[in-house]
Protein backbone atom coordinates (compact mmCIF):
# COMPACT_ATOMS: atom_id res chain seq x y z
CA UNK A 1 0.00 0.00 0.00
CA UNK A 2 1.87 3.03 -0.96
CA UNK A 3 1.99 6.63 1.20
CA UNK A 4 -0.44 8.31 -0.80
CA UNK A 5 -3.06 5.85 -1.27
CA UNK A 6 -4.07 7.39 2.46
CA UNK A 7 -4.41 10.95 0.76
CA UNK A 8 -8.49 9.85 0.20
CA UNK A 9 -9.13 9.56 3.56
CA UNK A 10 -10.34 13.19 4.67
CA UNK A 11 -12.58 13.37 7.55
CA UNK A 12 -14.25 9.96 7.61
CA UNK A 13 -11.61 8.39 9.73
CA UNK A 14 -11.69 10.28 12.96
CA UNK A 15 -13.95 12.92 14.36
CA UNK A 16 -15.09 14.28 17.56
CA UNK A 17 -17.51 16.15 20.00
CA UNK A 18 -14.56 18.31 21.39
CA UNK A 19 -11.73 19.87 19.58
CA UNK A 20 -9.93 22.64 18.22
CA UNK A 21 -10.20 26.44 19.30
CA UNK A 22 -11.21 27.81 16.14
CA UNK A 23 -9.67 25.82 13.01
CA UNK A 24 -12.17 23.04 13.18
CA UNK A 25 -10.58 19.96 12.84
CA UNK A 26 -11.95 16.51 13.71
CA UNK A 27 -15.08 18.72 14.15
CA UNK A 28 -17.76 16.90 12.09
CA UNK A 29 -18.58 13.84 13.87
CA UNK A 30 -20.05 11.15 11.73
CA UNK A 31 -22.85 9.94 14.17
CA UNK A 32 -23.54 5.87 13.63
CA UNK A 33 -27.06 5.62 12.77
CA UNK A 34 -29.08 3.47 16.05
CA UNK A 35 -31.90 1.50 14.95
CA UNK A 36 -32.65 3.66 12.03
CA UNK A 37 -36.63 3.14 10.72
CA UNK A 38 -36.76 0.43 8.72
CA UNK A 39 -40.20 1.05 6.95
CA UNK A 40 -42.71 4.49 6.99
CA UNK A 41 -46.30 4.02 7.80
CA UNK A 42 -48.62 6.15 4.48
CA UNK A 43 -51.62 6.48 6.49
CA UNK A 44 -52.94 9.56 4.24
CA UNK A 45 -51.69 10.43 0.79
CA UNK A 46 -47.86 10.55 -0.19
CA UNK A 47 -45.09 11.38 2.13
CA UNK A 48 -42.35 14.07 1.32
CA UNK A 49 -38.96 13.03 1.39
CA UNK A 50 -38.53 16.03 4.15
CA UNK A 51 -41.29 14.33 6.49
CA UNK A 52 -39.14 11.25 6.18
CA UNK A 53 -35.88 12.88 6.73
CA UNK A 54 -37.56 14.93 9.95
CA UNK A 55 -38.72 11.74 11.19
CA UNK A 56 -35.75 9.65 11.07
CA UNK A 57 -33.62 12.44 12.05
CA UNK A 58 -35.98 12.69 15.51
CA UNK A 59 -35.46 8.35 15.88
CA UNK A 60 -31.86 9.14 15.87
CA UNK A 61 -31.55 12.02 18.08
CA UNK A 62 -34.37 9.94 20.58
CA UNK A 63 -32.07 7.14 20.68
CA UNK A 64 -28.85 8.62 20.91
CA UNK A 65 -29.87 10.04 24.08
CA UNK A 66 -29.62 6.47 25.27
CA UNK A 67 -26.08 5.83 24.29
CA UNK A 68 -22.83 6.30 25.35
CA UNK A 69 -20.02 6.76 22.53
CA UNK A 70 -17.31 4.10 24.02
CA UNK A 71 -13.62 3.36 22.63
CA UNK A 72 -13.50 -0.73 22.38
CA UNK A 73 -10.25 -2.14 21.62
CA UNK A 74 -10.81 -4.40 18.85
CA UNK A 75 -8.46 -7.27 17.08
CA UNK A 76 -8.51 -6.03 12.58
CA UNK A 77 -8.34 -8.18 10.13
CA UNK A 78 -4.66 -8.12 9.97
CA UNK A 79 -4.19 -8.67 13.74
CA UNK A 80 -3.94 -5.01 14.89
CA UNK A 81 -5.24 -4.07 17.90
CA UNK A 82 -7.78 -1.04 16.78
CA UNK A 83 -9.81 1.36 19.15
CA UNK A 84 -13.25 1.82 17.36
CA UNK A 85 -15.75 4.13 18.89
CA UNK A 86 -19.33 2.54 18.71
CA UNK A 87 -22.48 3.83 21.00
CA UNK A 88 -22.98 1.30 23.71
CA UNK A 89 -26.40 1.56 26.15
CA UNK A 90 -26.00 3.94 28.56
CA UNK A 91 -25.57 2.43 31.92
CA UNK A 92 -23.69 2.94 35.51
CA UNK A 93 -21.28 0.54 34.83
CA UNK A 94 -19.74 1.88 31.41
CA UNK A 95 -15.99 0.13 32.16
CA UNK A 96 -17.54 -2.98 32.82
CA UNK A 97 -19.84 -2.38 29.86
CA UNK A 98 -16.68 -1.67 27.84
CA UNK A 99 -15.49 -5.11 28.66
CA UNK A 100 -18.62 -7.18 28.43
CA UNK A 101 -18.45 -5.94 24.50
CA UNK A 102 -14.56 -7.27 24.22
CA UNK A 103 -16.49 -10.56 24.56
CA UNK A 104 -16.64 -12.65 21.36
CA UNK A 105 -20.42 -13.49 20.33
CA UNK A 106 -21.77 -11.25 22.50
CA UNK A 107 -23.35 -7.93 22.34
CA UNK A 108 -20.81 -6.40 20.53
CA UNK A 109 -21.61 -8.63 17.49
CA UNK A 110 -24.21 -6.79 15.52
CA UNK A 111 -21.97 -3.48 16.11
CA UNK A 112 -18.73 -4.87 15.01
CA UNK A 113 -16.75 -3.06 11.72
CA UNK A 114 -16.43 -4.72 9.01
CA UNK A 115 -12.92 -7.28 9.51
CA UNK A 116 -12.94 -6.91 13.08
CA UNK A 117 -13.93 -9.56 15.67
CA UNK A 118 -13.92 -9.01 19.40
CA UNK A 119 -11.05 -10.36 21.67
CA UNK A 120 -11.98 -11.78 24.76
CA UNK A 121 -13.42 -15.33 25.02
CA UNK A 122 -16.91 -16.52 23.96
CA UNK A 123 -18.91 -16.59 27.41
CA UNK A 124 -16.20 -14.77 29.33
CA UNK A 125 -18.21 -13.45 32.34
CA UNK A 126 -16.57 -9.86 33.98
CA UNK A 127 -16.57 -8.12 36.96
CA UNK A 128 -14.52 -4.66 37.90
CA UNK A 129 -14.09 -2.96 41.01
CA UNK A 130 -12.34 0.66 40.74
CA UNK A 131 -9.88 2.14 43.94
CA UNK A 132 -10.58 5.19 43.57
CA UNK A 133 -7.54 6.45 45.46
CA UNK A 134 -5.04 5.38 43.37
CA UNK A 135 -7.28 4.75 40.37
CA UNK A 136 -6.00 0.74 39.49
CA UNK A 137 -9.36 -1.33 38.15
CA UNK A 138 -9.11 -4.92 39.16
CA UNK A 139 -10.67 -7.11 36.34
CA UNK A 140 -12.28 -10.23 37.47
CA UNK A 141 -12.24 -12.99 34.50
CA UNK A 142 -14.59 -16.71 35.17
CA UNK A 143 -12.96 -19.46 33.67
CA UNK A 144 -13.55 -19.12 30.27
CA UNK A 145 -11.26 -16.33 29.72
CA UNK A 146 -8.69 -19.24 29.35
CA UNK A 147 -10.24 -20.56 26.15
CA UNK A 148 -8.32 -17.64 23.87
CA UNK A 149 -5.93 -19.23 21.34
CA UNK A 150 -2.25 -18.29 21.90
CA UNK A 151 -1.65 -15.68 19.50
CA UNK A 152 -4.53 -13.73 21.11
CA UNK A 153 -2.48 -13.34 24.33
CA UNK A 154 -0.97 -9.98 24.08
CA UNK A 155 -3.90 -8.65 22.24
CA UNK A 156 -6.16 -9.58 25.23
CA UNK A 157 -3.77 -7.55 27.28
CA UNK A 158 -3.22 -4.71 25.04
CA UNK A 159 -7.31 -4.47 25.02
CA UNK A 160 -8.25 -5.27 28.35
CA UNK A 161 -5.52 -2.31 29.16
CA UNK A 162 -6.41 0.49 26.48
CA UNK A 163 -9.88 -0.32 26.95
CA UNK A 164 -10.50 0.39 30.88
CA UNK A 165 -8.07 3.38 30.49
CA UNK A 166 -9.66 5.47 28.39
CA UNK A 167 -11.63 6.46 31.34
CA UNK A 168 -10.39 8.93 33.45
CA UNK A 169 -10.84 7.54 37.03
CA UNK A 170 -8.73 4.48 35.80
CA UNK A 171 -4.45 4.44 35.41
CA UNK A 172 -4.04 1.18 35.73
CA UNK A 173 -4.99 -2.79 35.59
CA UNK A 174 -4.84 -5.40 37.69
CA UNK A 175 -6.09 -8.39 36.27
CA UNK A 176 -7.78 -11.79 38.38
CA UNK A 177 -9.39 -15.33 37.28
CA UNK A 178 -11.86 -16.76 39.51
CA UNK A 179 -10.99 -14.28 41.75
CA UNK A 180 -7.54 -15.64 41.65
CA UNK A 181 -4.50 -12.88 40.57
CA UNK A 182 -2.81 -13.27 37.62
CA UNK A 183 0.98 -12.95 37.43
CA UNK A 184 1.20 -14.46 34.29
CA UNK A 185 -1.42 -15.02 31.45
CA UNK A 186 -3.09 -18.44 31.78
CA UNK A 187 -2.04 -19.92 27.64
CA UNK A 188 1.07 -19.28 27.25
CA UNK A 189 2.35 -17.65 30.29
CA UNK A 190 3.08 -14.19 28.88
CA UNK A 191 4.16 -12.08 32.28
CA UNK A 192 1.91 -9.65 33.91
CA UNK A 193 3.07 -6.25 35.25
CA UNK A 194 1.44 -6.16 39.01
CA UNK A 195 -0.08 -2.65 37.40
CA UNK A 196 -0.51 -2.33 33.39
CA UNK A 197 -0.82 0.76 31.93
CA UNK A 198 -0.37 2.35 28.62
CA UNK A 199 3.23 2.49 29.52
CA UNK A 200 3.00 -1.35 28.70
CA UNK A 201 2.21 -0.40 24.35
CA UNK A 202 0.73 -1.90 21.81
CA UNK A 203 1.11 -3.41 18.84
CA UNK A 204 4.57 -3.75 19.52
CA UNK A 205 6.79 -3.41 16.91
CA UNK A 206 10.51 -3.85 17.47
CA UNK A 207 11.23 -5.38 13.80
CA UNK A 208 14.19 -2.91 13.03
CA UNK A 209 15.58 -3.01 16.61
CA UNK A 210 18.86 -4.92 17.22
CA UNK A 211 19.63 -4.35 20.82
CA UNK A 212 16.09 -3.48 22.96
CA UNK A 213 17.55 -3.39 26.36
CA UNK A 214 19.09 0.44 25.05
CA UNK A 215 15.57 1.27 23.89
CA UNK A 216 12.42 2.99 25.35
CA UNK A 217 8.73 3.34 23.89
CA UNK A 218 6.79 5.89 21.81
CA UNK A 219 3.47 5.18 20.80
CA UNK A 220 2.56 6.74 17.28
CA UNK A 221 -0.50 5.97 15.09
CA UNK A 222 -0.43 4.82 12.01
CA UNK A 223 -3.20 3.97 9.14
CA UNK A 224 -4.44 0.88 8.61
CA UNK A 225 -7.81 -0.42 6.62
CA UNK A 226 -8.63 -0.17 3.10
CA UNK A 227 -10.49 2.45 0.68
CA UNK A 228 -13.37 3.34 2.00
CA UNK A 229 -12.95 2.27 5.83
CA UNK A 230 -9.70 3.81 6.45
CA UNK A 231 -8.66 4.09 10.73
CA UNK A 232 -5.78 5.01 12.85
CA UNK A 233 -4.12 2.48 14.37
CA UNK A 234 -1.80 2.75 17.66
CA UNK A 235 1.53 1.28 17.26
CA UNK A 236 4.22 0.93 19.99
CA UNK A 237 8.02 1.68 18.55
CA UNK A 238 11.42 1.30 20.69
CA UNK A 239 13.58 4.54 20.13
CA UNK A 240 17.04 4.64 21.30
CA UNK A 241 17.97 5.90 24.96
CA UNK A 242 20.19 8.79 24.15
CA UNK A 243 17.10 10.17 22.30
CA UNK A 244 17.01 13.51 24.82
CA UNK A 245 13.62 15.03 22.79
CA UNK A 246 10.68 12.26 22.90
CA UNK A 247 8.42 15.01 20.38
CA UNK A 248 10.95 15.01 18.10
CA UNK A 249 11.50 11.58 18.11
CA UNK A 250 8.00 10.87 17.38
CA UNK A 251 7.66 12.94 14.78
CA UNK A 252 10.72 10.99 13.32
CA UNK A 253 8.58 7.49 13.61
CA UNK A 254 6.07 9.51 11.49
CA UNK A 255 8.58 10.35 8.76
CA UNK A 256 9.93 6.88 8.99
CA UNK A 257 6.80 5.38 8.47
CA UNK A 258 6.09 1.60 9.63
CA UNK A 259 7.71 -1.20 9.69
CA UNK A 260 8.28 -2.64 5.77
CA UNK A 261 6.75 -5.90 7.29
CA UNK A 262 3.81 -3.73 8.15
CA UNK A 263 0.52 -3.44 6.55
CA UNK A 264 0.11 0.47 7.71
CA UNK A 265 0.92 3.48 5.99
CA UNK A 266 2.01 7.45 6.68
CA UNK A 267 0.91 10.17 5.64
CA UNK A 268 4.51 11.40 6.28
CA UNK A 269 6.65 11.94 3.22
CA UNK A 270 10.36 11.20 3.38
CA UNK A 271 11.73 14.56 2.98
CA UNK A 272 9.37 16.11 6.09
CA UNK A 273 11.71 18.08 8.37
CA UNK A 274 11.46 19.77 11.77
CA UNK A 275 13.70 22.90 11.18
CA UNK A 276 13.97 23.37 15.08
CA UNK A 277 13.08 21.30 18.13
CA UNK A 278 9.42 21.55 18.70
CA UNK A 279 8.66 23.87 21.86
CA UNK A 280 6.26 22.90 24.84
CA UNK A 281 4.57 25.52 26.80
CA UNK A 282 1.39 25.37 29.44
CA UNK A 283 0.59 21.84 27.48
CA UNK A 284 1.07 23.40 23.93
CA UNK A 285 3.79 22.03 21.72
CA UNK A 286 4.58 23.79 18.64
CA UNK A 287 6.57 22.17 15.72
CA UNK A 288 7.89 24.16 12.76
CA UNK A 289 8.45 22.21 9.35
CA UNK A 290 9.71 22.81 6.37
CA UNK A 291 7.86 23.02 3.50
CA UNK A 292 7.27 19.80 2.40
CA UNK A 293 4.50 18.80 4.52
CA UNK A 294 2.37 20.63 2.01
CA UNK A 295 0.10 17.43 0.60
CA UNK A 296 1.74 17.80 -3.08
CA UNK A 297 -1.59 17.46 -4.83
CA UNK A 298 -3.29 20.24 -2.89
CA UNK A 299 -0.44 22.59 -3.12
CA UNK A 300 -0.33 24.84 -0.21
CA UNK A 301 -2.36 22.94 2.32
CA UNK A 302 -2.04 19.99 4.71
CA UNK A 303 -3.03 16.48 4.65
CA UNK A 304 -6.14 16.18 7.49
CA UNK A 305 -5.28 12.67 8.05
CA UNK A 306 -1.40 13.59 7.97
CA UNK A 307 -2.65 16.37 10.76
CA UNK A 308 -4.48 13.66 12.45
CA UNK A 309 -1.85 11.05 12.66
CA UNK A 310 0.30 14.09 14.49
CA UNK A 311 -2.16 15.13 17.27
CA UNK A 312 -3.05 11.59 17.66
CA UNK A 313 0.47 10.59 18.68
CA UNK A 314 1.92 13.73 20.52
CA UNK A 315 -0.78 13.88 22.76
CA UNK A 316 -0.02 10.25 23.78
CA UNK A 317 2.88 12.18 25.41
CA UNK A 318 2.83 12.84 29.52
CA UNK A 319 1.38 16.75 29.33
CA UNK A 320 0.80 17.29 25.56
CA UNK A 321 -2.33 18.82 25.93
CA UNK A 322 -2.45 20.60 22.25
CA UNK A 323 -0.25 20.92 18.92
CA UNK A 324 0.53 23.60 16.98
CA UNK A 325 1.72 23.55 13.45
CA UNK A 326 3.88 25.88 11.82
CA UNK A 327 5.45 26.34 8.28
CA UNK A 328 8.56 27.70 8.14
CA UNK A 329 7.85 29.44 10.92
CA UNK A 330 4.25 30.80 9.89
CA UNK A 331 1.37 29.01 11.34
CA UNK A 332 -1.07 30.71 9.17
CA UNK A 333 -2.01 26.99 6.83
CA UNK A 334 -4.86 25.13 5.65
CA UNK A 335 -6.03 21.53 5.60
CA UNK A 336 -6.97 20.05 2.57
CA UNK A 337 -10.52 20.69 3.26
CA UNK A 338 -9.52 23.92 3.03
CA UNK A 339 -10.30 25.32 6.62
CA UNK A 340 -7.34 27.25 8.43
CA UNK A 341 -4.79 25.66 10.90
CA UNK A 342 -4.04 28.81 12.84
CA UNK A 343 -4.83 27.87 15.91
CA UNK A 344 -3.38 24.44 18.38
CA UNK A 345 -5.14 21.47 18.38
CA UNK A 346 -6.30 19.35 20.95
CA UNK A 347 -6.67 15.33 21.04
CA UNK A 348 -10.41 13.91 19.98
CA UNK A 349 -12.14 12.26 22.80
CA UNK A 350 -12.39 9.71 20.95
CA UNK A 351 -10.69 8.04 17.79
CA UNK A 352 -12.33 6.17 15.06
CA UNK A 353 -16.02 7.29 15.07
CA UNK A 354 -16.64 7.12 11.64
CA UNK A 355 -19.47 5.19 10.29
CA UNK A 356 -18.83 1.52 8.09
Amino acid sequence: MSKNKAKIIGMTVLTSTVLLSGCGLFNTETQKKIDPPKTVTVKEGPVSKETVSKETTAKEKEAAKNTVKTELYLIDKDGYVVPQTLALPKTSSVAKQALEYLVANGPVTDLLPNDFRAVLPEDTEISVNINKDNGVATVNFSKEFKNYQPEDEQKILQSVTWTMTQFDNVKSVKLKMNGHELNEMPVNGTPISENLSRATGINIDTNDVADITNTKPVTVYYIGGEEGSYYYVPVTRRISNTEKDNYAAVVNQLIQGPSGKSTLVSEFMSDVKLLEAPKYENGTLTLNFNSNIYDSFKGKEISQSLLDMLVLSLTEQQGVEKVAVEVNGKADIKNDQGKKVSEPVTRPEKVNTGSY
